[in-house]
């Protein structure tokens, strides 16, 4: 029978109306008074959760058990649990209450758990797992292959908000939802805020196309090697395919030297070099105002606002001129409108490194790459040595060390490139200058047989004789 005025602590129930099992359940009583939400059969956010279950004798407990299985009407998000009088609590489906039928012999009550307590398979689910698992619930019969084809098995996290992909939740189906389809996705993932991604918009500034499915606002906070940063997902790129050029840049030795990064977005690079590689100084450039935004709060929150300027427009028209000990060009898929600018603003008395970031074409190799020299200097012959191994200087103290093996084609575009930033010196100064590749980098697979590479170039003037 019903306990009136039982606690409502974890295990605890909510009573129902004096009827019999099956007329309760025929009738798919629910105890009012507290506030509903369209996700799940689950209670408000902000109201402790409580779900329906058939509280049965002990002795009965595994033939119930064994019923409602059968019937695939069993809550197994759920564990089992003591309530008052002895008695044992099933969790049910609340969606399928209706269909619920038992046999006379076999007496039980309708209550609803307070708090339920999750059970070991709810704790050992994937997100992926338990993201599929609550829609089919709020589907119920109208769920589909289609459907699941159409559920995200990825995503990216940026704190309480939950990025999802283009291409995700596209059937029309879904929009018949309306807000209980974010509603459901956010509490199955855990989040408060969804967006989802559109195409990268060809405005010149990267510009992200998102839309704000579930929340206020954009603005997240994420950490990368113990850096802050903060943007508004809505209106600036974050991606974390750059995290290992980030280290990278990072772990250079930029100790007491001047860098220009053209194109700085919220600080992707700007902030490694000032925080971690030591740089004393940072020009950072950025045409789009809500990057500029973010990079003035991440400046801030990294406490390194000091050390850094801003100079907010096209970094074509900076007016900068030897200044650099160090140039970051990271704009993809080519930085080379910036090159003329990164030659002008090196130190014209000692030179410095640019930092080259291209997308290039790699054909698929029908044999191992060739090893090739990563060094290649005005006057220095291409290739290597006589055993092939690619010779690769570090700029620490011009100590070398064995490189990996490069491609033909990252080859060929790091001297191309190295030649022609000779040119622009030449012209720009009026006496040679000399290129060294230092490294190639590869930062990640930006298409099929495509590639996002990193060209360090060291630039020095050369020297009378």
């Amino acid at each position: 029978m019903a306990v009136p005025g039982a606690p409502t602590g974890p295990g605890s129930l909510l009573s129902l109306a004096s009827l019999t099992p099956c007329a309760r359940l025929a009738a798919g009583c629910i105890p009012a008074g507290r506030q509903r939400s369209p996700v799940l059969g689950m209670e408000a956010r902000d109201v402790p959760v409580s779900v329906p279950a058939l509280a049965t004798e002990p002795r009965f407990t595994q033939r119930l058990r064994e019923h409602l299985e059968e019937e695939q009407l069993l809550d197994g998000r759920y564990r089992l649990q003591e309530v008052p009088g002895g008695r044992v609590a099933l969790p049910v489906l609340e969606e399928k209450l209706p269909q619920l039928r038992l046999p006379q012999e076999m007496p039980c009550e309708l209550v609803r758990i307070q708090d339920p307590v999750p059970s070991r398979a709810a704790r050992r689910q994937t997100p992926a797992q338990k993201l599929r698992d609550e829609l089919r619930r709020l589907l119920g019969e109208s769920w589909s292959e289609e459907l699941e084809r159409d559920v995200p098995r990825a995503w990216q996290r940026h704190g309480d908000l939950v990025l999802l992909g283009e291409d995700s939740f596209r059937a029309a189906p879904w929009e018949k939802l309306g807000p209980a389809l974010w509603e459901t996705v956010a509490s199955a993932l855990g989040a408060r805020r969804l967006a989802r991604r559109g195409r990268v918009l060809p405005d010149g500034m990267r510009s992200p196309s998102i839309s704000l499915l579930l929340g206020q606002d954009g603005w997240v906070e994420h950490v990368d090697n113990g850096i802050r940063y903060t943007f508004d997902v809505t209106k600036c790129m974050f991606s974390p395919g750059n995290i290992t050029e980030k280290l990278r840049v990072a772990s250079l030795p930029c100790s007491g030297e001047v860098l220009v990064d053209l194109y700085a977005g919220i600080g992707y690079f700007t902030l490694p070099y000032l925080v971690h590689a030591a740089a004393a100084f940072a020009h950072a450039c950025e045409w789009n105002s809500h990057a500029v935004e973010a990079l003035r709060r991440n400046l801030a929150l990294n406490s390194v606002q000091d050390r850094c300027r801003i100079h907010h427009g096209d970094s074509r028209q900076l007016e900068l001129w030897d200044v650099a000990d160090r140039v970051n060009l990271g704009l993809i898929p080519s930085s080379e409108e910036g090159w003329p600018v990164a030659c002008r603003v090196l130190k014209k008395g000692t030179g410095g490194v640019l930092h080259i970031h291209h997308n290039v074409e790699t054909f698929p190799a029908l044999a191992p790459p060739q090893t090739l020299a990563l060094r290649s200097e005005s006057g220095y012959p291409e290739g290597a040595g006589s055993d092939g191994e690619a010779q690769h200087p570090t700029e620490d103290g011009g100590k070398e060390t064995l490189g990996a093996r490069i491609r033909p084609e990252w080859q060929r575009w790091a001297e191309a490139t190295a030649a022609r930033i000779r040119g622009l010196l030449a012209e720009l100064h009026g006496q040679p200058w000399h290129t060294s590749i230092l490294h190639i980098e590869a930062v990640k697979s930006y298409a099929p047989h495509v590639h996002h590479l990193v060209l360090d170039l060291e630039c020095r003037p050369t020297l009378p004789t």
